[in-house]
């Protein structure tokens, strides 16, 4: 990058650092203005989805509330138009200390300002059942 370039930021680069510093600080409202009034979010088992401000922040809360501590990596964070893609890995250790590696895709769909409206992850959820001794 030449001097005095700046790389322009995405907003799918932009809600993967505010991710990392939601699961560092476990502020929501910083991460929560990231999405639209409108917002709808998305999880496989179905049992998280919400819709609006008010979702996204309850949402949020029972992700941050089931681990000790969590940090996601991103190892692909992508944005075409209005559509972000992220592929990530979380590391941590569940409210139980049970140490927890999983790995997920989300997609983001953005509205006309820039902010999250839709979003969407799918990731093992099988690294979250109790091992059978």
């Amino acid at each position: 990058m030449q001097s005095g370039q700046r790389r322009c930021m995405t907003t799918t680069q932009r809600f993967a650092d505010a991710l990392q510093e939601l699961e560092r600080t476990r502020s929501l409202d910083p991460f929560l203005e990231l999405f639209s009034d409108e917002v709808q979010l998305l999880r496989p088992e179905g049992r998280g989805d919400a819709r609006g401000k008010d979702g996204a922040r309850r949402f949020w809360q029972t992700y941050l509330d089931q681990f000790e501590e969590i940090g996601s990596t991103f190892s692909r964070v992508e944005e075409s138009g209005s559509l972000g893609e992220l592929e990530w890995s979380g590391e941590g250790r569940l409210r139980t200390s049970r140490p927890l590696t999983y790995r997920g895709v989300s997609l983001l769909q953005l509205d006309e300002d820039g902010l999250v409206r839709r979003f969407a992850t799918y990731y093992d959820t099988a690294a979250f059942l109790v091992p059978i001794s």
